[in-house]
């Protein structure tokens, strides 16, 4: 007989699944409002997308307090790299 005993998810891993959740949601509700033909539709579906920007970044910070999503700091050569690279990219418009 099969062993059916579940093993239930712990913190972190429920975290990790609504973070990646709601990045998704996220991009489903950007395709959809991009896609919105009715004005007030289309701002309502604004409104359910900040929303949903919002819990993931709720999700995002709380995780990194916890310590399961660390963020290294950029190092000051690739920053000073990127930021010539956008100034001469809206230098030459």
């Amino acid at each position: 007989m099969a062993d059916t005993t579940t093993i239930p998810m712990q913190d972190k891993e429920m975290m990790h699944d609504a973070l990646s959740s709601e990045k998704q949601m996220t991009g489903l509700y950007n395709t959809f409002t991009n896609e919105c033909a009715n004005t007030a539709l289309r701002d309502e579906m604004m409104n359910i997308l900040h929303d949903e920007h919002c819990m993931q970044a709720d999700i995002f910070m709380d995780m990194q307090k916890r310590g399961w999503y660390p963020t290294p700091a950029a190092e000051d050569q690739k920053v000073q790299s990127a930021k010539e690279k956008f100034t001469n990219m809206n230098a030459g418009n």
